[in-house]
């Protein structure tokens, strides 16, 4: 991932900018790069350390990953397995609870980071240490003081809860769009059948994807070097710790939110071209974030500085930040008011930006009418209705889609083609490397403990499917066979590149040609088709993780699979108790739990699957142009690529093409105005912090990040409670939306005659 001319003995090697770049903007918290600067090494390198004893062969390896493994270290314990479930349920209710809401949050894995060390520490002090026999088992509450492999296990078990179950879309849409309630015992069945099946694939590519020296999956690298720093390092300067720091802006946070969240909720949304000219609709559009483009649109609230689609601006380097913003300039600033105001696809008389779904004269698409009783397409009422159309943005965004797959897919071979097929002839002939050595002092997990949860989870979806009419049996077969085919071949790019091309977009296209008229197979392909393989590489990067950090191979795979039955009961129980109990939920009456991302997901539903692609993208259809961006992503990266090889050392080689599309992957359903200022909070945060503060930075930043997520997070949560039943005052600060002309068209709706 680095661009540079390298000259070793051999020849000279061209890298990637991305690795460059890593070395520029993270560092670890000792104050050091986490990767070596030494010229003449790079990814390639196989020389040893100069040090007497054996290690990994590879450079960024062996700077942040220890050599050495004490089997003693008690692992899976009694405080793991209480502050692994706790953490846990409690990431998956504030996932699932945001996730909902217009003002998404995600609470990361670094939290769980974070807030274990301190609260281990605190449960070997306090736990007795008596021990027990059970069954012949002798274990203690308090084995001794808290280790580095219980605080990774830990991080491990609530991992499974870092991000929401993608198939609970489908039992929301299902319920709430198409009126066809699953039930709490399907909807589980479902879910669980959707996370568990990865871990069959996840196990039995661990031969190619875990083991080899040279598969190094270099995004655990900074979690291996935050986890030693947390148990090796004990002073590091500075006046506070990172806890102090952390419970310091977790109480800013959590106090300040009553502002925004519930007393000035207008301070999420301060769009000066609204203010200025109110009667304007085109400054309506371009200011405002729910329907518009979000220009010159300002947050004083966190949730939008951190949202779910952005994350923490703390957590990615400034150059990363600058690429995803510089995406987004172009394509919502830019493309989306020429093509706006250029009336492309008779889309004046709709808003400019939304995933709602519109007829040809500009009214909401109804999907009840075009349906028959069994949620299929009526071929007929369809003819009679109407087409369905949709924005440009949204129309656009799916061209852009189909233009990052291919991007990614031609800028990973260019940037990694040779040291892929290396790694992948290394794997195949290098002897086992010292981490590998290490592990074969603990038990492996059986071959045919995958092999039966895959059969276990293979034949539940089956029955799931079929019994309750979700698609046909032979479809399951199908979209299991795309993760088969694709999670090894996809798994060895991610695990030098950092990069995971995804199925998405592929599922929909074959089960929408193959089964045309039929959402909810659409969607329930698209889960088990993509999510499966998705699952899978989540779970072999914890593999390689544990793999790093000495985890005997059987505790993860229970920590794993207990995590993700967990994350599935907890977040499945969240969702239908708040579908159950707001009212108006999923609408814009319903705010904040308006379920923007749901409702993204339902329109591809009726895009992909009631109406199909064919009829949506077809040689007849008015979209049909957008597919061929896919042109612009396939050579996009080409002439990048040669400048960068032709002037290695200008500031061409920041530009990474596929982080140019993130953006365009969450417009819609994300407020276009979180991407500006997420971009403002990288500049404080990443670039003036981190420049002319960095021994701060390097010691405070990821406490303070985490302080200001958990804070907004669990004063999100208490209000809700709080004031559900309470009658907020009716004034101009209560209302976030202060472009009420941005929801209409520049163009008026021809009556009827």
């Amino acid at each position: 991932m680095n661009k540079m001319r390298e000259n070793d003995s051999a020849s000279a090697v061209y890298r990637d900018p991305m690795i460059d770049d890593m070395r520029d903007e993270e560092k670890n918290i000792h104050g050091a790069n986490i990767y070596s600067d030494t010229k003449g090494t790079d990814l390639e390198s196989e020389h040893k350390s100069d040090a007497d004893e054996e290690d990994s062969p590879f450079e960024m390896v062996r700077a942040a990953v220890s050599n050495k493994d004490d089997p003693d270290l008690p692992c899976l314990t009694f405080r793991s397995w209480i502050l692994g479930i706790v953490f846990c349920a409690a990431l998956a209710f504030v996932n699932q609870f945001y996730w909902f809401r217009e003002n998404s949050l995600s609470l990361g894995g670094y939290v769980v980071q974070l807030l274990s060390f301190p609260l281990g520490y605190l449960l070997a002090l306090i736990l007795p240490k008596r021990k027990f026999n059970t069954f012949g088992w002798q274990w203690s509450m308090n084995p001794g003081p808290f280790n580095i492999k219980e605080h990774v296990i830990i991080s491990i078990f609530s991992g499974t809860s870092v991000g929401t179950a993608y198939g609970i879309d489908v039992v929301t849409i299902k319920r709430m769009w198409y009126k066809s309630d699953m039930g709490f015992g399907p909807s589980v069945l479902f879910i669980l059948t959707s996370q568990i099946m990865g871990y069959s694939f996840a196990g039995l590519s661990r031969k190619f994807l875990v083991y080899p020296a040279a598969m190094i999956w270099p995004a655990n690298l900074i979690s291996v070097t935050l986890f030693r720093t947390f148990h090796e390092s004990h002073s590091i300067g500075g006046r506070f710790t990172r806890t102090q720091i952390f419970w310091a802006f977790f109480a800013i946070s959590f106090l300040w939110y009553f502002v925004p969240g519930v007393i000035f909720p207008a301070l999420g949304f301060l769009s000066i071209l609204c203010f200025v000219a109110p009667g304007n609709t085109i400054a309506n559009q371009l200011g405002d974030a729910f329907n518009g483009v979000g220009m010159l649109n300002f947050s004083l609230d966190w949730s939008y500085i951190s949202s779910a689609y952005t994350l923490s601006p703390i957590a990615i380097p400034w150059v990363y930040a600058c690429n995803v913003f510089a995406g987004f300039v172009i394509i919502m600033w830019i493309a989306t008011p020429i093509g706006y105001y250029k009336n492309t696809f008779n889309t004046g008389i709709m808003p400019m930006y939304t995933a709602t779904l519109y007829q040809t004269n500009g009214s909401k698409f109804d999907i009840h009418q075009v349906m028959t009783p069994n949620n299929m397409l009526d071929a007929a009422k369809y003819a009679e209705y109407g087409p369905l159309r949709m924005t440009f943005t949204f129309a656009m965004t799916y061209g852009l889609g189909f233009a990052g797959l291919i991007n990614l897919i031609v800028y990973v071979a260019l940037y990694y083609g040779k040291d892929i097929v290396s790694r992948v002839r290394q794997s195949r002939s290098m002897d086992d490397d010292i981490h590998m050595k290490l592990m074969r002092k603990y038990k492996e997990v059986p071959h045919w403990w995958y092999l039966a949860t895959f059969a276990i989870t293979f034949s539940l979806a089956i029955v799931t499917c079929e019994v309750y009419h979700l698609m046909a049996w032979y479809w399951v077969i199908v979209a299991t066979a795309l993760p088969f085919v694709f999670t090894i071949p996809i798994g060895i790019v991610q695990a030098l590149s950092n990069q995971q091309p995804g199925l998405n977009i592929i599922t929909e296209f074959i089960i929408g040609y193959a089964r045309p008229g039929d959402p909810i197979a659409n969607v329930t392909f698209k889960v088990y088709g993509y999510i499966t393989m998705a699952q899978a590489l989540s779970l072999v990067g914890d593999q390689k993780l544990g793999h790093y950090m000495k985890i005997p191979p059987r505790h993860l795979f229970i920590a794993q699979l207990v995590g993700t039955i967990i994350c599935a009961f907890v977040q499945l129980g969240v969702a239908f108790w708040l579908m159950n109990t707001v009212e108006n939920m999923c609408t814009e009456k319903g705010y904040p739990f308006t379920c923007i991302q749901a409702n993204t997901f339902f329109s591809a539903s009726v895009i992909w699957g009631l109406v199909g692609p064919e009829k949506m993208f077809g040689t007849s259809s008015p979209y049909h142009p957008m597919l061929y961006l896919f042109i612009f992503g396939l050579l996009l990266p080409i002439p990048i690529w040669l400048l960068q090889k032709r002037f290695p050392d200008s500031w061409i080689k920041h530009i990474h093409t596929p982080l140019l599309f993130i953006a365009s992957g969450f417009m819609p359903p994300a407020p276009s105005h979180v991407y500006t200022n997420w971009f403002i909070g990288c500049f404080f945060f990443n670039y003036l912090w981190h420049k002319y503060r960095n021994a701060q930075w390097t010691r405070y930043a990821f406490s303070l990040s985490a302080g200001l997520d958990c804070g907004l997070a669990i004063s999100g949560i208490i209000t809700y409670f709080a004031f559900m039943n309470v009658q907020i005052p009716d004034w101009w600060g209560a209302k976030t939306h202060h472009c009420p002309l941005a929801a209409q068209g520049y163009l008026p709706i021809e009556s009827p005659a």
